[in-house]
């Protein structure tokens, strides 16, 4: 049996040790996370207060925001310290944790995003049986699949990585614990599992593309075929946010994940795990609000409510 070192921290290196870039990384990183963390949970506590969100589509839409926050918060406030205090040192099961949470949230996000485009599918292609098809149940079930699937990949990833022995540098080229980044650090023989974890991330992410497309291509038929104009504009407008976020999502995913790690360019990954751990988050609130006309009448009448009770308590 091999002998592991005992490692008991990793050394994070960051986006960049530039003096000149700390401060304004900081800034843009803190006001990022603010951002994120006002439009997730506020999308959750409007859906929340709001009866007519009490659907489906907003169902999904409050646990998108919740896996949003929760993969934020897995990275940023980490990131956020080490600009500040310059310290970016993490310990061995503090990276775990980091990664475990990541991957939970990231998977859950793929798997939520197929369970709307399902969602959409039932509402548009079948209209008059949308209130038998995404009952409670059926939903539920649908989300609790999603995290379930979120722990488990974590749980094949983190298992997988913190099973290596770590005999030479604790040093991480990234600025969080990610996979491809930590497990390049192993001098185990890691060739089978660095296969498995392609593998099996790849089920994850065309499995859950994979309902996404059969969704989307039944729903372009559906609308395809429709004559009225203004049915055609309904549909297309149900699914126009839910398309682009996925968009986003999944070619940042594909770029990350789909490939081994040996052939990983971790300057470009790290430009692109900003982007999907930081940017995607705090954009996901703005992409269903924008053209969403439901959201933003309810937004309208908390912020009415609110001051008519300011109002009152003057």
């Amino acid at each position: 049996m091999e002998n592991k070192t005992e490692v008991t921290e990793f050394i994070l290196l960051g986006l960049t040790d530039a003096p000149g870039l700390q401060v304004p990384l900081f800034m843009m990183f803190t006001l990022i996370y603010i951002i994120t963390v006002v439009g997730n949970l506020g999308m959750i506590t409007l859906i929340l207060l709001d009866p007519h969100l009490h659907t489906p589509m907003y169902f999904f839409l409050s646990n998108l925001s919740l896996v949003d926050f929760g993969c934020s918060s897995a990275v940023t406030p980490n990131v956020i310290a080490g600009f500040l205090i310059g310290n970016k040192v993490i310990s061995y099961n503090a990276c775990a944790a980091q990664m475990f949470f990541f991957v939970v949230f990231g998977t859950g996000e793929s798997y939520l995003l197929a369970s709307m485009a399902y969602d959409r599918y039932a509402a548009v292609c079948k209209p008059l049986r949308y209130a038998t098809t995404m009952t409670k149940n059926r939903c539920a079930c649908l989300v609790i699949g999603s995290y379930a699937c979120g722990v488990l990949n974590a749980s094949v990833n983190v298992g997988d990585n913190f099973g290596f022995s770590f005999c030479g540098s604790n040093v991480v080229n990234h600025f969080f614990c990610d996979v491809p980044a930590v497990m390049i650090l192993s001098c185990s023989d890691k060739h089978m599992s660095e296969l498995v974890l392609v593998y099996i991330n790849t089920f994850h992410v065309v499995f859950a593309l994979l309902i996404i497309f059969i969704s989307y291509l039944l729903i372009f038929i559906t609308i395809l075929k429709m004559h009225s104009a203004e049915g055609y504009q309904k549909a297309l407008s149900t699914c126009a946010s839910h398309f682009t976020a996925i968009s986003i999502f999944y070619g940042t995913v594909i770029f990350m994940y789909l490939q081994p790690t040996s052939s990983h360019a971790m300057d470009t990954d790290k430009m692109a795990s900003v982007f999907y751990a930081m940017i995607i988050p705090m954009l996901n609130p703005v992409v269903y609000s924008l053209r969403n006309k439901e959201v933003k009448s309810a937004f309208k009448k908390v912020v009415e409510k609110s001051k008519l009770s300011l109002g009152l308590a003057l």
